[in-house]
């Protein structure tokens, strides 16, 4: 499994991983801020943006997939960050490799199982006839059918292509992100802790954290620092990324 990426910046490494849906593009922008410090990589995990789609899905594949990226970048100790699924990605990775990283920062998701919530967007997409659309427009229309909100609509035509043959496609694995629906919403598979320096990131309007849920960050991750953005959502680094910025180049110096 070769991810996709892009890399940007020179000096102590730091990787990001996206939420589902997403591709590494979705944290260009920040990258390239912290890219002024920092050797910074944006990676496709599987099943989406550019990088090889396979049959299996779960935060153990993805943790080993982030090993074997690093180790092939003769990159053998990194900051790591992820948002969303990402986070979780990160988390598994700092429990199940905790000598390759320095510092871990998961930005608006919690080690626990979660209940779901993207039906509306599976059912979206997978109604969608990717042969016979001409057009974005068409894509956006029938999009509308399903999902009222503009911005997840847009969020989620980032995964649109041209397709060879005609029509489009998309870029990441659908059938088999939703047939391991359940694998992502499982909470992080671990008996270990990851004593390093943690900074969880919270949106202050989001509901993916809760104040219940630091029990078990500090069970997993000890010395963990848990911050708000007040005002922000889920997309944290979207909608407060000047904050967001702040408290991350805080926490790395």
């Amino acid at each position: 499994m070769q991810l996709n990426y892009k890399e940007f910046g020179q000096g102590q490494p730091i990787i990001i991983l996206h939420g589902l849906f997403g591709m590494l593009d979705n944290w260009q922008t920040i990258a390239k801020k912290l890219a002024e410090d920092y050797s910074v990589y944006i990676l496709d995990q599987r099943n989406h943006g550019r990088s090889p789609h396979a049959d299996e899905h779960d935060y153990t594949c993805m943790a080993e997939d982030l090993r074997i990226f690093m180790e092939d970048h003769w990159i053998y100790k990194a900051h790591i960050m992820g948002h969303s699924m990402g986070g979780k990605t990160a988390m598994q990775f700092a429990l199940d490799f905790p000598d390759m990283v320095d510092k871990l920062i998961v930005v608006d998701i919690s080690p626990k199982a979660y209940p779901g919530g993207h039906h509306q967007i599976f059912e979206a997409l997978l109604s969608l006839d990717l042969n016979k659309i001409k057009n974005r427009k068409q894509a956006d229309a029938h999009l509308a059918k399903t999902i009222s909100d503009p911005a997840i609509r847009l969020f989620l035509m980032k995964n649109l292509t041209r397709d060879k043959k005609g029509g489009y496609k998309l870029k990441m694995n659908l059938p088999v992100i939703f047939k391991h629906y359940k694998d992502i919403l499982a909470p992080i598979d671990s008996t270990g802790t990851f004593d390093g320096p943690a900074l969880f990131i919270r949106g202050g309007n989001s509901k993916h954290m809760e104040d219940g849920d630091e029990v078990l960050i500090k069970k997993m991750f000890p010395a963990a620092v848990i911050k708000t953005v007040k005002g922000a959502g889920h997309w944290v680094h979207a909608e407060a990324p000047a904050e967001l910025l702040s408290l991350v180049k805080n926490f790395l110096r």
